[in-house]
């Protein structure tokens, strides 16, 4: 048995009206990372200095010294950019969420007290801002308790939300798993918040972004200047906003840095950007901490089945008869490479439809002739299975007058005696003079072409079986 983690479906093609206040088509989540002080630095017990999100053109760390262009970057975002983006938003009345790296606040007191005075949600960046990929999982999870630990005591109470940035393949698990988080945003895989299962509770996802971010600035292929960033924020606002009236409500999330928009050539972009958006209005600007509560309320995490984790035997148990009579094929698809994709109707009819696609012609067969005659002697003595006797009600075949009665007959005892196998077709897609039109017509196919068709119709039979007993 193999389990593929990955979660590829997420909302899937018809998402959950977001239902943002005052009937906003959009959601913006302004983010500002506070990393000033919390990066790479022998300074902060680090073996070398930092080399990632700076000005510096292909910056390489300094092993074993500090690297002086690369920390006064750093304190430009603090002691310049920081102000310049304060004086931005409190100006506008812009709410604002707080990447704030623990470290980088305790040494920062002024800008944390503008932050607090400003009413801005400051969210968890980690303990420092450093690499996480190849950091021990229990050195992490020590990690996290000692950020909350140290923001709790800077900010005066434990953060709500939580974002690494430079995770591990852990994080989000271990995050999750320690109870206190409101919000989450270790993903970049929706336009919506979305709940996981994670350490025995719902977790709140708030998927974050690394392209509308001013990240960009310091990438390749990237920003070069101010009005570029504009054009790519209000592009994406613009494409949202249209969904968004068009009833698929999103949600955009902005990552900026102080150090890079703090910039004066850089923030005359985003500048431009919150003037489009203020003036085109239906636009929710709100911290991820609002948007958290908002999705609880209005979308709580929904319990349902999930097939990929089920036991073989529940598994078995659950979905042995969707293909008429034959339990094997529900055992064979318990062992593909099943995950969260095959967790909804659509997932789990195509892991069974390629158990029953991969067995010999033989097997197949033996599943076509489990199917019962269409109004035949079985529906008569009422000894269908309750799948077939629904099915079989819904396209109004338990309510035959005599002469369609006897048509019925009469068409299926030619078709078993030229084919071999009961004429299947997944009666909830058709009504009555629909169906004896088919069987009219395909009584007289070949019966190799009849056999792929029957075979296919099996197929449709469980989608729309799933589809009644997954919703």
């Amino acid at each position: 048995m193999t389990r593929y983690p990955r979660d590829m479906t997420g909302h899937g093609p018809t998402p959950p009206d977001a239902r943002w206040p005052g009937g906003a088509k959009v959601a913006v989540s302004l983010v500002l990372n506070y990393e000033e002080g919390g990066e790479n630095s022998i300074l902060h017990g680090d073996a070398q200095s930092e080399a990632f999100l700076s000005d510096i053109a292909g910056a390489q760390p300094w092993p074993g010294q500090r690297h002086w262009n690369m920390e006064s970057i750093y304190d430009y975002g603090a002691r310049a950019g920081f102000w310049r983006l304060h004086r931005l938003f409190t100006g506008r009345g812009l709410p604002v969420t707080v990447y704030g790296v623990a470290s980088a606040l305790a040494r920062s007191p002024e800008q944390v007290a503008a932050m607090q005075a400003a009413g801005w949600e400051i969210a968890s960046h980690g303990l420092k801002w450093v690499e996480h990929k190849d950091m021990p999982e229990e050195e992490e999870r020590r990690q996290i308790a000692e950020a909350i630990r140290l923001h709790t005591e800077v900010v005066g109470e434990r953060p709500r939300g939580w974002y690494t940035g430079r995770c591990s393949v852990n994080t989000l698990r271990l995050t999750a798993e320690e109870g206190g988080f409101d919000w989450i945003s270790d993903a970049y895989d929706d336009d919506l918040p979305y709940w996981t299962r994670a350490g025995g509770r719902d977790q709140l996802v708030i998927p974050y972004t690394l392209e509308a971010n001013d990240m960009r600035f310091a990438t390749a292929p990237g920003y070069v200047t101010g009005e570029q960033f504009f054009t790519y924020l209000r592009d994406s606002l613009d494409v949202l906003w249209d969904e968004g009236a068009a009833g698929r409500p999103k949600m955009f999330s902005i990552g900026l840095h102080c150090r890079l928009i703090g910039r004066p050539g850089k923030i005359a972009g985003l500048m431009r950007f919150l003037d489009h958006a203020q003036a085109k209005g239906g636009v929710w600007f709100a911290t991820r901490g609002q948007i958290a509560r908002h999705w609880a309320e209005v979308h709580p995490p929904q319990r349902r089945e999930r097939p990929s984790r089920m036991d073989r035997e529940t598994f078995v148990a659950r979905f042995g008869g969707v293909y008429e009579h034959s339990p094997w094929v529900a055992e064979r698809a318990y062992g593909l490479e099943l995950g969260p994709a095959h967790d909804g109707p659509a997932g789990l009819a195509n892991a069974l439809a390629r158990a029953f696609r991969s067995a010999e012609r033989g097997e197949r067969l033996a599943v076509l002739r489990a199917h019962p005659d269409l109004a035949g002697r079985l529906a008569q003595a009422r000894r269908l299975t309750a799948d077939s006797t629904a099915e079989q009600a819904s396209a109004g075949l338990d309510a035959l007058t005599d002469a369609e009665r006897a048509e019925f007959e009469a068409l299926n005892d030619a078709y078993v005696a030229r084919h071999g196998f009961p004429f299947i077709i997944a009666v909830r897609d058709h009504d009555k003079a629909g169906i004896l039109a088919a069987f009219r017509q395909r009584v007289a196919q070949d019966s190799d072409t009849e056999f792929d068709t029957a075979c296919r119709q099996v197929e449709r039979i469980a989608e729309l079986r799933l589809a009644q007993m997954l919703g």
